[in-house]
């Protein structure tokens, strides 16, 4: 039995155990209690050959549709592809240079400290004791602030879908956690490019393998730290040329990471302190807002009737000039008793055409 089929069975074994204990955290700023035995997975790209076997093991034990180019088409994974609501885990072919080429998985990186949870109003989200984010679709509304807050462009909406649209992300295979099983895509992996552990395992296993080979590994466990630290964690081979970052060195390490679609430069404050800030004030703002729009809609409507009735005013007071101008002449020429007719005449006139006209005229 090798190292890692021996974490694999050590880690499922516990798993029960480990997250029956803690009460879940809900989404909140500096609530998630990082949980010291939560599980992850660690990434070896020196290991991994593109084989898209991860892919047929998530959408088996998913249950999820057939995808639109077959497993065994591996040139998909020449063109970057993101994650979708049917394909929760995608491989991607990542050029280094000097005709080197490595693959990565992409799928939730299940972060200590999740931003699409801090952001998240109706608490869809919930970090768990054993190192996975859950969602909840039956509390969310839509609002794809999770999509928004979430560094890694993740969590995906079902747009094609009319009635009940939800959003689907990988779900760390929880329900096989439960039952003590792997996730399907480290199952299926037959590179053991994906070791299965507690985090704390995970990252030490890391840092030996790094050690071990130095000309062979970035010094670098993306993961670690970024965005506060997350449960699925990369190492890389050493781009052939470039010089060897120092232990941990994000900045020095920026270069190499980016050329595998990984970004350093996210820093190691947990995502979740910088969006909570921002987006925890829409609940505040979703109960106020009928009684401020209400009052933005009086407002208007009443300087709209303000506005009318200064216009009918200023119609009224032409009229009347008008009238008297004619009225003055007829007078001039044929009489008072004449002029008094005509004033009569003209203004039952007038009045007749604005009955008429709130009445809709002739067109009515």
């Amino acid at each position: 039995m090798n190292r890692r089929k021996f974490l694999t069975l050590m880690g499922t074994a516990g798993v029960v155990s480990a997250i029956a204990t803690p009460k879940a955290a809900e989404a909140g700023v500096h609530t998630f209690p990082y949980y010291d035995n939560g599980y992850g997975v660690l990434h070896d790209l020196t290991r991994c050959i593109g084989c898209r076997q991860c892919e047929v093991g998530c959408n088996k034990v998913n249950n999820l549709p057939a995808p639109k180019v077959p497993f065994s088409d591996l040139t998909v994974t020449h063109k970057k592809r993101r994650t979708t609501t049917t394909e929760w885990t995608v491989v991607n072919r990542y050029d280094l240079g000097d005709k080197e080429y490595v693959f990565r998985k992409q799928q939730c990186f299940h972060c200590n400290d999740p931003a699409c949870a801090s952001a998240c109003f109706t608490k869809c989200y919930i970090k768990n004791p054993d190192g996975s984010v859950s969602y909840n679709d039956k509390q969310c509304v839509g609002c794809r602030y999770c999509m928004v807050a979430c560094p890694f462009y993740i969590p995906t909406f079902e747009y094609e879908e009319a009635f009940d649209p939800i959003i689907q992300k990988c779900t760390f295979c929880k329900s096989r956690l439960e039952k003590g099983q792997l996730p399907g895509c480290v199952e299926h992996c037959t590179m053991d490019a994906l070791t299965f552990g507690r985090r704390k395992d995970l990252i030490n296993i890391a840092h030996k393998r790094i050690a071990a080979n130095p000309d062979k590994y970035l010094d670098y466990i993306y993961g670690e730290n970024d965005c506060g630290g997350t449960a699925w964690m990369v190492i890389m081979p050493k781009p052939k040329g470039m010089a060897q970052c120092a232990p941990g060195n994000a900045s020095e390490a920026h270069d190499a990471m980016k050329k595998v679609g990984l970004d350093t430069g996210l820093g190691n404050q947990p995502m979740g302190e910088l969006t909570y800030g921002a987006l925890g004030t829409v609940p505040m703002i979703i109960s106020f807002w009928p009684l401020l729009l209400g009052g933005a809609y009086g407002i208007t409507k009443r300087r709209e009737a303000i506005a009318k009735a200064n216009q009918e005013a200023a119609v009224a007071e032409e009229r009347q000039k008008t009238i008297d101008a004619a009225v003055a002449c007829i007078e001039k020429e044929q009489g008072k008793e004449a002029a008094e007719q005509h004033r009569a005449a003209m203004t039952a006139a007038l009045e007749a055409q604005d009955s008429a006209s709130q009445h809709g005229g002739e067109d009515k």
